[in-house]
């Protein structure tokens, strides 16, 4: 199975607001250029995020994104199915031999299986390496800091 670039973007905005773990704003140009992609894609990537409540944005000058919920009650599944368009993997509808053929049984229950594995994980699950996350980031670890 393989998901879409879409996808790819959602989930490292994601990974991004997630490791900051400060409530500051990040802005998609921030973020954009720190993984040298479009800006104009991050845009539509992060309105549907907002529109499923997983960013608040903020309209404005001092403006920006941020998790609209704890990254651990950001389930992997759910973005996926937010942010892809459907998992149909083969298109049976034409094929002369679709009434008689199992393949797409097989398929959605593979399928499901994959989204089942995904509903295991949440967004918090998937920063095991934050510090070395935020240091790619050229995020200040709260940590590092002298008392």
């Amino acid at each position: 199975m393989r998901l879409t670039r879409y996808t790819d973007y959602a989930m490292r905005v994601l990974l991004h607001l997630a490791a900051r773990d400060d409530g500051d704003l990040s802005s998609i140009g921030e973020i954009a250029g720190l993984y040298d992609i479009s800006q104009n894609h991050l845009m539509k990537v992060v309105q549907d995020l907002g529109r499923a409540g997983f960013v608040r944005t903020v309209r404005g000058r001092n403006g920006g994104i941020t998790l609209a919920r704890p990254a651990d009650q950001i389930v992997i599944g759910q973005v996926v199915r937010q942010t892809e368009e459907g998992f149909q993997l083969v298109d049976c509808s034409q094929c002369v031999i679709a009434p008689a053929c199992t393949l797409p049984r097989v398929l959605n229950e593979a399928t499901a299986a994959f989204i089942a594995v995904l509903d295991k994980y949440t967004l918090e699950d998937l920063l095991d390496q934050r510090h070395q996350m935020r240091a790619l980031f050229g995020i200040t670890d709260p940590a590092a800091l002298p008392a």
